[in-house]
């Protein structure tokens, strides 16, 4: 009889073992993998709870800042190099695309394999997180591009940024209070 329920035991135990594997978080993702994409909506969840915990505002993605991020992460790969400025500088990309910030900062890095390590590198820099932490900011676009013959394989690029108006000092003006 215990033979019985042991080995009902055991199968049992064996039927939870075939079920499906865990899946890994996206943050995890090694983009150095054949087919790696970036979950930017994971990378907007992540900065945003960061941001709320620190007292500011959350960030969504916007398709442009995604478009201007990639430009850039592409532009290091392809150099080899880890610059703001490979292209030229945020704020001339930025008008170079059209896109109508009023606040606009970016971090770049490069060697880190996952999103995690991506932003656990910016929060560990003090101008990094500062940057992830502007007040003001409410829009994100992010980007990781792999070159397999650089030094660093994979290159990122962050950037926060509003197209609310602002005064002089950088406020942010109600709308009530703007002129047609």
């Amino acid at each position: 009889m215990r033979a019985w329920a042991a080995a009902i035991g055991l199968l049992v135990l064996g039927g939870c073992a075939s079920e499906a594997p865990v899946e890994q978080p996206s943050m995890y993702l090694n983009m150095t993998d054949p087919g790696a994409k970036l979950d930017a909506q994971a990378a907007a969840t992540m900065i945003s709870l960061y941001r709320k915990n620190n007292g500011v505002g959350a960030v969504v993605i916007d398709p442009e800042l995604m478009k201007i991020a990639e430009a850039q992460s592409d532009a290091m790969a392809s150099r080899n190099k880890l610059d703001h400025d490979v292209k030229a500088p945020l704020p001339k990309r930025l008008q170079a695309a059209g896109y109508p910030s009023t606040l606009a900062v970016e971090n770049v890095s490069a060697g880190y394999h996952t999103l995690a390590e991506a932003f656990s590198g910016w929060r560990d820099s003090p101008p990094h997180r500062a940057n992830m932490l502007q007040n003001g900011v409410t829009k994100m676009g992010i980007a990781a591009s792999y070159a397999p013959n650089t030094k660093y394989k994979v290159f990122w690029t962050l950037i926060l940024a509003s197209t609310e108006p602002r005064d002089a000092v950088g406020v942010r003006l109600p709308s009530a209070l703007m002129a047609d």
